[in-house]
């Protein structure tokens, strides 16, 4: 499925006096930027899972890493919708993105070395996965923007404060 760029929806009703809709390349801004993200998943009984994690924005998606055993990778083996929101928990901080979709394993060798570098050039010395690339006990995911989400909203604040839905339109 081909997608344009989405289409913000400002949401009035619950935003203040002279906010306006927030320009998707902001909220896009903010994902590819985002050093800590944090991801919801649900467990096999339905209850919620949410886990801090370091994200990495390759071929146009956040990428996360996490082990086979990990609570979040077996959630998303089973069930691959997830929520990945990113921001900050400062009421008069500038903004929150909050991403809906499905979450795939990536398992192209040429994808895992691109998202691998990635990390390793992002986050030097902590996380050099290219030789643990070799061992097998890591898996990334991705959830592809505006490609592969269902929904995104970004909540912004400041000196207004405002809430902006993206509609993900088809092409």
């Amino acid at each position: 499925m081909n997608r344009h760029e989405p289409v913000p929806e400002f949401e009035p009703a619950i935003s203040s006096p002279g906010a306006a809709a927030l320009p998707w390349s902001a909220a896009l801004a903010l994902l590819r930027d985002a050093e800590m993200s944090w991801l919801s998943t649900v467990r096999p009984d339905g209850r919620p899972h949410v886990t801090p994690l370091i994200t990495v924005w390759v071929d146009g998606a956040p990428h996360i890493v996490t082990g086979p055993e990990e609570r979040k990778a077996r959630n998303l083996a089973r069930n691959p919708p997830a929520v990945l929101a990113t921001g900050t928990n400062i009421l008069g901080a500038w903004l929150d993105v909050v991403l809906e979709g499905e979450v795939e394993r990536v398992v192209d060798h040429g994808a895992l070395e691109r998202v691998a570098a990635a990390y390793a050039v992002r986050y030097p010395p902590l996380f050099h996965f290219q030789r643990l690339m070799r061992t097998g006990w890591w898996q990334w995911y991705g959830a592809g923007v505006p490609d592969r989400a269902r929904t995104v909203f970004a909540f912004h604040r400041g000196e207004t404060f405002g809430q902006t839905r993206y509609r993900l339109e088809e092409g």
